[in-house]
């Protein structure tokens, strides 16, 4: 009598087990996808040719990280309802004035309840007539000389998105100079203007930085013009970094 009710209890057991498990696995899985990111490639001046390839790479990389993405050059998406869907915004090589005036106050609200900004390399050639714009991503764009290799000084390694970088970062890019800088910002990289050609910004270049703002978080680096940089791991890893850290996720 007893071995028959345990063969009766073990099949009941083993499925409230397993049912356990995949209604756990289902929803680490729903709260993964739960996380939208919205990446915004407006241009209203230069348009960066590597803008379709960044947006691919980036659209992977959230992808592989089970995070939800669209990407738009629609600045409609800059509305309250609409914004209000998404952890974080991508300036994605955005210039010139590409919001206007309700869209840049649906913007600020966005950030001041606690959402996230991405900017990459042109953000800051990006909006020069919005002060609180300039404040959010920390710099703006002044002038740049040509495409070549220069080497970054990583002199904080302890952020998440510069941990598992060389000390002395040498790679290849559009190098800006930037006006306005932020005394608020948090500097991760520097760039060492002995090592290339046309710096401007003297023995303070900053070139990655992040900072909590107004509210919410932000975060600037200023690699990402060629579509090289785009398949570089490293870049990328940088990248993904900076995106959890702006997201407030995976401490």
């Amino acid at each position: 009598m007893m071995k028959t009710q345990l063969m009766h209890l073990v099949p009941r057991s083993l499925f409230l087990f397993f049912f356990i498990a995949f209604f756990a696995i289902d929803l680490s899985a729903q709260s993964q996808s739960d996380q939208q990111v919205l990446i915004f490639s407006k241009t209203e001046g230069f348009r960066h040719s590597s803008i379709e390839t960044g947006t691919k790479a980036l659209q992977q990389l959230a992808s592989n990280e089970g995070i939800n993405t669209r990407h738009t050059e629609d600045s409609r998406y800059f509305h309250p309802d609409s914004l209000s869907s998404y952890n974080a915004v991508i300036f994605l090589n955005t210039t010139g004035n590409v919001l206007n005036d309700s869209q840049e106050e649906a913007f600020e609200q966005y950030i001041q309840n606690g959402g996230g900004f991405l900017g990459i390399h042109s953000a800051a050639d990006t909006e020069y007539e919005w002060s609180w714009y300039g404040d959010l991503v920390g710099a703006y764009f002044v002038s740049h000389p040509h495409i070549q290799k220069a080497t970054i000084d990583v002199v904080d390694q302890s952020h998440r998105a510069t941990s598992f970088l060389p000390k002395e970062w040498k790679r290849t890019d559009e190098w800006y100079n930037y006006k306005s800088i932020s005394k608020e910002i948090n500097v991760l990289m520097e760039l060492d203007e002995s090592s290339y050609e046309g710096g401007e910004n003297g023995d303070f270049h900053p070139i990655a930085w992040y900072h909590e703002f107004d509210g919410g978080r932000a975060f600037y680096t200023g690699g990402g013009h060629t579509e090289e940089s785009y398949s570089e791991d490293l870049f990328m890893d940088h990248l993904r970094e900076a995106l959890y850290y702006v997201i407030g996720d995976k401490e």
